[in-house]
């Protein structure tokens, strides 16, 4: 075959070839063209080899170049493939820039990334910063409608509380979030109750519980910036001191039941020893007695007891019997 038709032919698959390229890219090109955000065909069809959807890349950058800030598209890319959403962050840049807040590109999409899987987004960030939001104390999903705390008197007050917070795009990244505000705000409640001589206190001026936790820049270290704490309600619980001293009283009667009952105890122990000791006295009595009529019969043997000494002695026995007899009749 001729070589002059096989360049040729070369040429034509190679034009076919560009052909192609440029219908498939060529509506982007023209569009980020028209709107004054150039992308070159090399960084589309680089971006179509890396299976970036170039089209939704340049809608991006041409949204950010209407609004007057102008991002490379190799960021936007690489803000992409990092995971992060590419639109959401442009319009929060814009909104950002719209409302006169310093946000960057960068901390953009280190706060599309952070909230990534959260439930949030970087717009929710930017428009909260804008709009403040509030926050109810505590959170009604936490199964409680009120935090408690016991004034000096024992008696409990309930309280509900409204935090109004603003975001702080620049703790946003790493600082706590809502639910470190909510406990933090929990934790200056109580405190601030049980500091109170009494219940009525609270009740005469709620509004210094909202100063004191305010002052104790419970912000610190989160993603917010609380601008208002507004007490919402106020109510009386129960009377938690006296329910303590009933407590301490039946313990306290309790463990003096526990005493007197171990003192019986030990009684009873002693009467029982003694009963002991009686039967054991009474045991040798009889077995004392037992001794006399042997002693009796030795000194009959041995001629020291003579029949007249043993008669007399049973005349005293019986006369002894009988005194005892007239002495219990004359009792009864």
């Amino acid at each position: 075959m001729n070589p002059g038709y096989i360049f040729v032919i070369i040429l034509s698959i190679l034009g076919l070839i560009v052909f192609g390229v440029l219908v498939a890219f060529f509506n982007v090109w023209l569009r980020a063209w028209l709107a004054d955000a150039y992308v070159g065909f090399v960084d589309l069809v680089a971006m179509r080899l890396r299976q970036v959807p170039y089209g939704a890349v340049v809608d991006a950058r041409i949204t950010a170049k209407k609004a007057g800030i102008d991002i490379p598209i190799n960021d936007i890319e690489a803000h992409f493939l990092a995971g992060g959403n590419v639109l959401p962050t442009i319009q929060a840049l814009i909104a950002a820039r719209k409302a006169g807040i310093d946000l960057d590109w960068n901390r953009a999409c280190a706060i599309d990334l952070a909230t990534k899987g959260s439930g949030k987004s970087v717009v929710e960030a930017v428009r909260t910063s804008v709009d403040p939001k509030v926050i109810d104390c505590p959170n009604p999903a936490s199964g409680r409608s009120t935090i408690d705390g016991v004034a000096k008197d024992g008696i409990q007050v309930k309280v509900r509380a409204r935090v109004t917070v603003r975001t702080n795009l620049e703790r946003f990244v790493g600082g706590a979030k809502e639910e470190t505000i909510i406990a933090r705000v929990g934790e200056g409640i109580v405190t601030t109750i049980g500091s109170a001589e009494s219940y009525k206190t609270v009740l005469e001026s709620p509004d210094s519980i909202s100063k004191v936790v305010l002052h104790r820049g419970l912000d610190v270290g989160t993603a917010f910036e609380i601008l208002s704490i507004d007490i919402a309600d106020v109510d009386v619980g129960q009377n938690v001191g006296a329910q303590l001293q009933v407590a301490q009283a039946e313990a306290n009667k309790n463990m003096a039941q526990a005493q007197a009952e171990i003192r019986r105890a030990a009684a009873v122990a002693l009467e029982q020893e003694m009963i002991a000791r009686v039967s054991e006295m009474r045991a040798k009595v009889v077995e004392a007695e037992a001794q006399v009529p042997l002693a009796l019969a030795d000194a009959f043997r041995n001629g020291k007891l003579g029949v007249m000494d043993y008669y007399r002695m049973e005349n005293i026995k019986a006369d002894t019997e009988m005194r005892g007899s007239i002495a219990k009749g004359e009792d009864t």
